[in-house]
């Protein structure tokens, strides 16, 4: 991997391009937040649901909070499902530790959120121009 110095008329840019990529990141995790707020009172139940649905169903309502400012931001069909898929994979993957009793309810719901932003990260520097505003 190459890397040059960033030179006096590129440091700009390039801060430019960092700031919009965070931006980017926290509208997405203001959308989850507004996705889910929206969403929890349509789901009763599942929230009062045992630990794998209540995560299963957040999840989903983050999601769809999530998807539906990516479609707002003229993102594509690939990307929104990328970025969903990293959303959900977390609680899914964690479910089977769950399911054999190796791990409880509350570390399904931290654990899948924690490593959530770090899935969204993820996808985000995949598509790193995408993300950047380019």
């Amino acid at each position: 991997m190459t890397t040059t110095a960033a030179t006096p008329a590129t440091a700009p840019r390039s801060r430019r391009r960092a700031l919009r990529f965070a931006r980017h990141y926290l509208e997405m995790v203001v959308a989850m937040a507004v996705g889910m707020a929206l969403l929890m009172p349509l789901t009763p139940a599942a929230w009062a649901a045992m630990p794998a649905v209540h995560a299963l169903v957040m999840a989903a309502d983050m999601t769809i909070g999530m998807a539906a400012w990516m479609a707002i931001r003229r993102h594509g069909v690939r990307p929104i499902a990328e970025m969903s898929v990293a959303m959900c994979a977390p609680f899914v993957l964690l479910l089977v530790p769950y399911g054999f009793g190796l791990v409880t309810g509350d570390t399904v719901m931290l654990g899948g959120h924690v490593l959530m932003f770090v899935t969204m990260l993820g996808a985000m520097l995949l598509r790193r121009d995408e993300y950047a505003g380019c």
